[in-house]
């Protein structure tokens, strides 16, 4: 309220009674700031000082150590200041720490340019948890792969239950099939099944030689966003929300096929909406985004993933939990061999110069399952039921035979001896 605004009442003759009633507050202190004596401006009110607080005496210390190590935390600081005889609360610290760390040490604000690549040239892939699903095999872990072209964000989205390396790349042949083409380039996170390992800062991130053959094959460039920088993949990151809000939720779900089929049916609803950023119909802007896309290769690439397993005794090999069964006339003590697993099937074969094909079974879907082909185990059983048949046909010893038995080859020829040599020996020494 300024008072101020009313000098022109007090100068017309209106009572101080009136001003107040006018301004709202006492008729004294209308007089006090409106009178002939009253100052021109008003006078400055004084803040009271702050008192002084328990972790003032500590300052320059939590200082030096935010100095030293600005990643700190104010938990540390606490508990390293309590064995110097800090009498405050860890609250009083954790403020004082807030307001320390602004002043020595800002936190820069990283800025960026918003970015716009041309039709056919960028695509975002990332990965998306959905949770455990009931299905008629027992409960599976789905995951979903989603792939975005960057000029249009038109969207391809299928479920799985692996995130190998097998399943990874077979996305990408069912997502370059759904846009009828292959983008120039591929934004990836920093995945195993894309990096080979991880590196600092600045260094040459090296690939995977799956994904290397992968991406040569279908005749893109693979790009890896640097870590703790979602702006690179942002339209595949918001894009993994919006299937899982408009798709999943709400909705129960017995099959990864039954999700894909939901997925299929909501896209042209996507497609038909105005994108917020770039202002067209993504349906009609992903017409342009996948006409300069490159063409698919004729003969699409086969990702198989290798792995090398140790045959057991009861002819069957582990892998993913699961057990498949190999031939056994052809197995050999300790016999290793080698695991080809492709999306639908695993193959066995053996080691050496010459491998040979000794199995082929589908997939287990589910961990802990048997792959087993009967014929691998003919004949193995026959030797079984003739080691037990002859079990049964040879004669049982009685007790007493048995522990005569044991007697005889319990005897050791013993010498005896005279005590009075121990004696005599003993005497000597």
């Amino acid at each position: 309220m300024d008072l101020r605004a009313y000098k022109p009442l007090v100068a017309a003759g209106a009572c101080w009674a009136e001003v107040a009633r006018e301004a709202g507050c006492d008729w004294r202190t209308a007089k006090k700031y409106l009178g002939s004596d009253a100052q021109a401006i008003p006078p400055r009110v004084e803040g009271r000082p702050r008192p002084k607080r328990l972790v003032d005496d500590w300052a320059e210390t939590i200082d030096s150590w935010l100095e030293h190590e600005p990643l700190l935390k104010a938990s540390v600081i606490y508990e390293r200041l309590v064995p110097l005889g800090f009498p405050g609360t860890y609250q009083r610290v954790k403020l004082y720490v807030r307001e320390a760390k602004e002043r020595i040490c800002p936190v820069k604000v990283e800025l960026h340019r918003r970015f716009e690549v041309l039709p056919g040239a960028q695509a975002q892939v990332d990965w998306g948890d959905e949770g455990v699903i009931e299905t008629e095999h027992g409960p599976v872990h789905v995951y979903s792969f989603h792939m975005t072209l960057s000029h249009s964000r038109d969207p391809f989205c299928c479920f799985v239950t692996s995130q190998d390396l097998v399943a990874f790349w077979e996305c990408h042949r069912r997502a370059f099939a759904h846009f009828g083409g292959v983008p120039a380039t591929v934004v990836y996170d920093r995945t195993k099944t894309v990096v080979k390992r991880h590196v600092g800062r600045g260094e040459a991130v090296p690939l995977h030689p799956e994904a290397i053959a992968f991406a040569a094959h279908y005749g893109f460039s693979i790009i890896v966003a640097p870590p703790r920088r979602p702006q690179w993949k942002g339209r595949v990151e918001r894009q993994v929300l919006i299937v899982r809000e408009h798709v999943l939720v709400g909705r129960i779900f017995s099959s990864v096929t039954e999700m894909d089929g939901a997925f299929l049916d909501w896209v042209p609803r996507r497609r038909a909406q105005v994108h917020r950023t770039h202002g067209e119909v993504i349906g009609v802007r992903a017409e342009v985004d996948r006409a300069a896309l490159g063409p698919l290769p004729v003969v699409a690439y086969l990702v198989t993933e290798r792995h090398l397993r140790t045959v057991g005794k009861d002819c069957l090999v582990s892998f993913e939990a699961s057990l498949y069964s190999v031939p056994w006339r052809r197995v050999r003590r300790r016999m290793r061999v080698e695991v080809r697993v492709a999306p639908g099937e695993v193959a066995l074969w053996s080691l050496g110069a010459e491998p040979e094909l000794l199995a082929v079974h589908p997939r287990a879907r589910q961990k802990g399952s048997w792959v087993v082909d009967e014929v691998h185990w003919e004949g193995l059983a026959a030797l079984h039921d003739a080691a037990d048949a002859a079990a049964l046909v040879r004669p049982v010893e009685s007790d007493a035979e048995l522990m005569a038995s044991r007697s005889r080859k319990a005897q050791v020829a013993v010498a005896r001896r005279d005590l009075a040599t121990y004696d005599r020996v003993g005497a000597v020494a």
